[in-house]
């Protein structure tokens, strides 16, 4: 009865999203052939973004070095799907065992995002000994030297040249698929005992502690669990892409995914997936104006970086007008309709039953 109870709890709070998905990606079929990459797009950094949350929205640290994982699990998944030939040739540094393998793309998405939560329990473990701007100030160092390393060796990455190579598989289905498992993954783990305790100490650390919860090691179950949704992101990234650059993952991608947290709602799994769709398409129509636009016959020219102005702008609104995001903590849920003595389903109900 309680597996039960919990699938009913779980189908009315997570299908409001998974019904926002389905229907955009649904729109794909009756728009150009150029939004279904950017729904996929959008797609992909949703899984990101809801990475993110699982951290951030329930320990309340704000961590700069989330993508990290994302760029671990990205490089992981490339070394398992890339042909065992061209591996050879450019990623010489690579373990002959991993150079001789060559799996399915599914297979390597699980295995990035094991590598992506093994790269967070390292980091992990001597980060969350750190509180407050200390934490988040440690999670940056972590982005640093990942991507410079990322960035600089040449027989593991490609170094500061580009990855190629990577099997193309992602469409609209595949990332709203990966989509909503990571919501699944984020709801369970929210609602779970540990969400719960690491939620309640993340309002209140003193309280939480005299209550017996131990603090560092549930903010590292988080962070690891972050780090397999984050891991499984970067492997949807390169499949997307075909291609992987260490500079993709550095602050570009790191502060638009964390302005999208911010702008739908740290709090609520519902505000990552209305924060992430709602940046994303204010960035879609800013970069469409960036390269000049006519307003009553008047021809504006080129406005290179109108976009990260624009977001800058709306963050500023949002931070002033609801300091807790768009949703204000609140998650999208069909309700149970409420029986009352005059509604007809009461009316149905056999006195004595009522009795």
């Amino acid at each position: 009865m309680s597996l039960l109870r919990t699938l009913n709890t779980m189908l009315r709070e997570l299908a409001p999203l998974v019904l926002i998905l389905v229907a955009l990606v649904a729109l794909t079929f009756l728009s150009p052939g150029s939004f279904d990459r950017t729904v996929t797009d959008w797609l992909i950094k949703l899984v990101v973004v809801v990475g993110l949350f699982i951290f951030i929205g329930n320990t309340g640290v704000i961590s700069f070095g989330h993508m990290s994982f994302m760029a671990i699990g990205a490089y992981v998944s490339a070394w398992l799907t890339i042909a065992p030939m061209m591996k050879k040739m450019r990623l010489h540094d690579l373990p002959d065992v991993i150079q001789a393998t060559q799996l399915d793309v599914f297979s390597a998405s699980l295995f990035a995002g094991g590598a992506g939560a093994l790269a967070a329990l390292v980091a992990g473990i001597p980060l969350l000994r750190l509180t407050g701007i200390s934490a988040s100030i440690g999670t940056f160092a972590v982005l640093i030297v990942t991507i410079s390393i990322a960035g600089n060796w040449d027989g593991l990455t490609g170094g500061r040249g580009s990855l190629i190579g990577l099997p193309v598989y992602v469409t609209p289905w595949v990332a709203c698929a990966w989509s909503i498992a990571a919501l699944i993954i984020a709801w369970a783990f929210t609602r779970s005992r540990l969400g719960l305790m690491i939620r309640a100490a993340r309002g209140d650390e003193v309280a939480a502690r005299a209550s017996g919860v131990n603090i560092y090691r549930q903010r590292l179950i988080a962070l690891v669990v972050s780090g397999f949704v984050m891991g499984v992101g970067g492997s949807l990234y390169g499949h997307f892409l075909g291609i992987l650059s260490a500079n993709a993952f550095f602050l570009d991608l790191t502060f638009i995914t964390l302005a999208m947290l911010v702008v739908g709602g740290m709090e609520s799994l519902s505000g990552a997936v209305i924060g992430t769709l709602l940046v994303s398409l204010l960035l879609e129509i800013l970069r469409r104006f960036e390269g000049g636009f006519n307003i009553a016959g008047v021809s504006v020219g080129e406005m290179p970086g109108l976009a990260e102005v624009g977001l800058a702008v709306v963050m500023l609104c949002v931070l002033i007008a609801r300091p807790s995001g768009i949703m204000r903590g609140r998650d999208l849920v069909f309700r149970r309709p409420k029986v009352g003595a005059d509604t007809p389903l009461a009316a149905a109900i056999p006195a004595e039953r009522k009795a």
